[in-house]
């Protein structure tokens, strides 16, 4: 049973109206920040605020509780107004033991609110964080209004009547916190008691009254409290009329996915091997058989990519996913479809390298190989999401130009996007473009040979179903005789083979649209390419408003560039790259536009930030 609202009242103390509010959740694995991260976002998003969220995991698996290596974080900005970023400085940072505040407060604003569980400081959680003396009590908060909350105790005391063991009780201390941050910002509890009612009311309904328990003592105990003077209420924003979803980056990719499936008449083949952060769009996609998508986890790397060039050459929708290291093991994989010419999709999920590297933390560093990373030439599209919802539809054109042009094409996300959340505008159907694909009928052929290699207006080959009467051709790595498909060591017909799959890519700069600018058409350009977008463009503005010549553009598709993006650079005094590698797309706008771009780069593991942006804008313009 659903615990009634009305046992939420609402708050008796003053309440003060703000544009928006940055949080930051931080705790061990097991405390739940990131359910309680999500369950904040979802409820922002259905009050109607802009939302954008940055979740950060531990990038061990088992990391040790207690330690820094250990802090799971999630940071949500919700807004009155439209965003683009999860927010630079915090407003209120809740932390659940000293290694969570130690690694996290140099974020928080001085005078931003600080909660902590003060049960979690004792000399055994000081060793764990490795420190000497609590932060409680060295001055380290003292720049910040730090609420210290017993929630351990609070919580335990709250669920006694529920019977549960005090192991159980104290995995309700997140539901406590949630409930204070919702009083504390005015949040809906509603969507909250149904997700614990879902998700625990038939199953483990001890649990679910715990939780519901922990939820109503937080609220409580900021009502109650003399600590908090007054909330704080964020109102609605004023978004483009539709029907929103909250929704993440990978969850969007593979939306997409079945939506250019759909549009095109295909059945959705994926070969994925888990990885993060690319996992989370085969777990979504399987969900999904009863749209025509089939799933195979393939026992490696190479493996899943080869059943996607077979699914390819069968006549469906292929996909492959993975990260960094799992790009490098599908190379030759990739290299066999650009050759075999067959359309299909990679996705590339970037993280922190090289090797294993931070599989957890968002970085940049891909683009070169997803360029050029490939044995021999053998270049492939590449388009790159710029926000989580963008993923939608980054999807559905890489599928546009894969069938257009008989080509393998690349998705490039990374954690950032993946990980992160932002309401999505639903599409009308009738508004998603028909995605045509043709394959030659045996019946049409009147007895002439088949030309697996003759091509289109668009240099593109028939796609031929195997099985088909009459079109029986040969397919492999070995360099293909242009028309017949024969196997062919002419030293004419392989340049003429290389320069006609790169002439056939270059086309696609006609199906793109043109870069769009931002501001100014003089001064200073700052050229933004994934998910820089939100920072880049956040921080332009913040510039424009401070009287500077500043325009900012943003590319998505990487090979081919916008047929304009020339014209534009060529107007600018300066142009800046922001990127998070030490200055890959910064390396090939040099290289083909001769253009003394500057680079601002970072390889922390961390997103931009808008503060920091700004200052580097502004030290050029």
């Amino acid at each position: 049973m659903i615990l009634p609202t009305d046992q939420f009242p609402p708050t008796q103390k003053p309440s003060e109206s703000v544009s928006g509010v940055t949080v930051r959740l931080a705790g061990d694995s097991g405390d739940g920040m990131q359910l309680l991260g999500t369950q904040l976002t979802n409820t922002s998003a259905l009050s109607g605020n802009d939302v954008a969220t940055f979740p950060d995991f531990p990038a061990e698996i088992r990391a040790p509780r207690g330690t820094r290596a250990g802090v799971s974080g999630f940071q949500v900005q919700f807004s009155a107004e439209e965003i683009f970023t999860p927010g630079d400085g915090l407003d209120a940072l809740v932390c659940m033991n000293p290694a969570a505040l130690i690694t996290n407060i140099s974020d928080l604003k001085k005078s931003g609110i600080l909660i902590v569980n003060s049960d979690s400081f004792d000399a055994k959680d000081l060793k764990l964080a490795k420190l000497e003396v609590s932060p409680l009590e060295d001055g380290t908060t003292d720049p910040y209004r730090t609420i210290h909350v017993p929630m351990t105790k609070l919580t335990r005391g709250a669920v006694e009547s529920t019977g549960l063991s005090t192991k159980f009780a104290d995995r309700c201390k997140n539901f406590f916190a949630m409930g204070l941050v919702f009083w504390l910002f005015g949040r809906d509890v509603e969507p909250t008691l149904r997700f614990i009612d879902n998700k625990f009311g038939k199953k483990a309904p001890e649990v679910a009254e715990a939780n519901r328990l922990a939820l109503k003592a937080g609220w409580n105990y900021g009502e109650t409290t003399e600590d908090f003077a007054s909330t704080y209420q964020v109102s609605a924003a004023e978004l483009p009329s539709g029907t929103y979803k909250n929704v993440m980056g990978n969850q969007a990719l593979a939306w997409g996915l079945v939506a250019a499936a759909k549009l095109s008449e295909k059945e959705l083949f994926l070969g994925s091997y888990p990885i993060t952060p690319a996992s989370d769009i085969l777990h979504e996609l399987s969900k999904h058989k009863n749209f025509g998508v089939r799933t195979f986890q393939a026992e490696d790397e190479i493996a899943a990519v080869c059943s996607a060039i077979g699914a390819a050459f069968g006549g469906s929708m292929a996909v492959t996913t993975s990260s960094g290291p799992g790009i490098a093991l599908k190379g030759e994989g990739m290299g066999l479809a650009l050759m075999l010419e067959l359309p299909m999709i990679i996705i590339d999920v970037q993280r922190g390298g090289p090797s294993t590297g931070l599989p957890t933390k968002t970085e940049q560093s891909d683009l070169l190989m997803a360029m050029h990373g490939r044995n021999g030439e053998s270049p492939l599209p590449v388009i790159a999401a710029c926000s989580p919802a963008d993923c939608f539809q980054a999807a559905i054109e890489a599928w546009q130009v894969a069938t257009k042009y008989m080509v393998p094409v690349m998705i490039l996300s990374d954690g950032y996007i993946a990980n992160g959340a932002e309401p999505w505008r639903i599409p009308e159907v009738d508004s998603l473009p028909k995605i045509p694909v043709s394959h030659p009928s045996g019946q049409k052929l009147s007895g002439e040979p088949f030309l697996p290699y003759k091509r289109d207006e668009n240099l593109a080959r028939p796609w031929a179903i195997p099985g088909t009467e009459g079109l029986m051709h040969r397919v492999g790595g070995l360099e293909k005789e242009d028309g017949t498909g024969n196997v062919s060591y002419d030293p004419d017909n392989h340049q003429h083979m290389v320069e006609t799959r790169a002439r056939k890519i270059a086309m696609a700069a006609d199906f793109i649209d043109e870069l769009d600018v931002d501001g100014p058409e003089n001064g200073t350009l700052v050229l933004s390419w994934g998910g820089t977008y939100g920072s880049c463009r956040t921080a332009v503005k913040t510039c424009q408003a401070n009287g500077k010549s500043v325009a900012h553009a943003h590319l998505r598709w990487i090979n081919p560039f916008p047929k304009n993006l020339g014209e534009i650079l060529k107007r600018y005094d300066n142009v800046l790259i922001p990127e998070l590698n030490t200055g890959q797309l910064r390396l090939l706008i040099r290289n083909e536009f001769m253009v003394d771009a500057k680079g601002f780069n970072k390889i922390k593991g961390k997103p931009f930030a808008v503060s920091e942006l700004v200052e580097a804008i502004e030290a050029i313009a």
